[in-house]
């Protein structure tokens, strides 16, 4: 009787239902792609660029948030089985923060696991419209699935939102993502 219950707590439904959902910071990242539009250079935009991570990556809990930087640690230590196991988890704990699937989807595109990855950021997308990094990820994804056409549009709109990606030097002329035609 106690395994049955055991599993009935830890079956979907009963994850989310602890998690409350993400607080809306749109009017917040909202001012911060506007400073970044309007950045005079790049030292500047960076700034902008920080203050949005700093956003995402405010969970929607204190246990969510714990669950977000073990993840984190374990990502920038190259443990990607255990980032993903725990991005896992956070994207079941809390289903509507959407940086819990763009960093799964980031540690799935490390692993050049570009599918996955898509399926990930195509979520985190429909959670957050205007999430740059998972745009921007999205764009890389296409890229390395060699749906190019598609890439260069996702990765127009994510530096629509902030000019200061570093990942702009992909649609430059003669670059993977660069203007059609005029490649070198």
């Amino acid at each position: 009787m106690r395994i049955v219950l055991v599993l009935a707590l830890m079956s979907g439904p009963a994850w989310g239902a602890d998690c409350p959902d993400p607080q809306d910071y749109g009017a917040e990242l909202a001012g911060l792609m506007a400073g970044a539009r309007a950045a005079p250079n790049e030292m500047t935009g960076r700034v902008f660029s920080d203050q949005m991570w700093q956003v995402w990556l405010r969970a929607p809990s204190e246990q969510s948030q714990e669950v977000l930087d073990r993840g984190m640690r374990r990502r920038d230590s190259y443990d990607f089985i255990g980032a993903f196991e725990d991005f896992d988890t956070l994207a079941k704990l809390c289903p509507t923060y959407a940086e819990g699937f763009n960093q799964r989807a980031y540690v799935q595109f490390l692993q050049g696991r570009f599918e996955g990855a898509l399926k990930d950021l195509d979520v985190a997308l429909s959670l957050n419209p205007d999430h740059v990094a998972a745009q921007s990820g999205r764009a890389l994804t296409l890229m390395q699935l060699e749906r190019i056409p598609e890439a260069r549009v996702q990765m127009l709109e994510a530096l629509e939102n902030n000019p200061w990606l570093s990942e702009r030097a992909l649609i430059a002329k003669g670059a993977p993502l660069g203007p059609k035609g005029e490649d070198i």
